[in-house]
């Protein structure tokens, strides 16, 4: 949104959603911003389908896009979704190129569709590299309780018992519980591996160096996507995938904790991904 806001000389508005909020809440601040003249809107979040799907229906001449959701099929709603289980893949991969008691776990906030893709990415990139290696998983929450996405003792408890168990690497979908397998990672002097973003560099300062890698879902090129495609007059309504091909999906390198040979080999299965070799 900033690089859209410095190239295309566009006003925008940022509204905070708050954790739990009725569906009401969210069709009201959707529509407070059309009330206020933003008719090209960024909702951020599975969470906000039905809310932009209702008011995308009131409203046919406002422009939305959506992140993580692909069930709304309107012609003034782009979909922006991210090939999690590619991005997964790679940090899967490192996960069994950096275990040494060949034993590795995963955390799910919640059990959905979405953070299953995330799973499922994982376990085909560590059983890539060694089929012989334990994964263990545990969501923290089901669908309708969300919670799982915000509860960081949640998250510490789950990452504890994998890390007692033998795991030395664990990855989190898990969102805000997150924060918590990195307690845990730290407590253990084993590794945590993140997600969405670059988490060497945005959680808490203290547990930073185990942080492994982050599997780096690319919201900012979808949403300068949509804003380029109003500005340009090519906006059309369905989903879009940011896969591994467009950039979408990725991993970090900060902290140095990979090693070249390590790297080399990521990006060669990234490299198969890209070319269809590895579906």
């Amino acid at each position: 949104l900033d690089k859209a806001k410095a190239e295309f000389g566009i006003d925008a508005k940022e509204s905070a959603a708050t954790a739990g909020e009725a569906e009401s809440a969210k069709e009201e601040r959707l529509n407070q911003l059309i009330d206020a003249g933003y008719n090209n809107i960024v909702a951020v979040g599975f969470a906000y389908a039905n809310a932009v799907k209702k008011v995308a229906a009131e409203n046919p001449k406002v422009k939305f896009a959506i992140v993580d959701d692909s069930s709304i099929t309107a012609d003034n709603v782009m979909n922006l979704t991210f090939a999690a289980n590619q991005g997964s893949f790679l940090v899967g991969a490192a996960a069994a190129l950096t275990t040494k008691t060949k034993h590795v776990g995963f955390v799910g906030g919640v059990e959905t569709d979405l953070i299953r893709a995330f799973e499922a990415g994982f376990d085909a990139g560590v059983k890539a590299v060694d089929p012989s290696i334990k994964i263990d998983s545990k969501y923290l929450t089901q669908p309708p309780d969300f919670s799982g996405f915000s509860s960081v003792d949640k998250g510490k408890a789950a990452a504890e018992g994998m890390y007692q168990s033998g795991a030395d690497v664990v990855y989190h979908a898990a969102g805000g519980s997150g924060g918590g397998v990195f307690t845990a990672a730290k407590a253990a002097g084993k590794w945590a591996i993140g997600v969405d973003a670059d988490q060497a560099k945005t959680a808490a300062e203290d547990v930073r160096d185990v942080i492994l890698t982050s599997m780096i879902k690319r919201v900012d090129v979808g949403v300068y996507t949509f804003v380029k495609s109003i500005h340009d007059g090519t906006f059309k309504g369905g989903t879009t995938l940011f896969d591994l091909k467009a950039e979408g999906v990725g991993y970090s390198t900060t902290g140095d904790h990979l090693s070249a040979d390590t790297i080399s080999k990521i990006d060669d299965f990234k490299q198969q991904i890209i070319d269809g070799k590895i579906a």
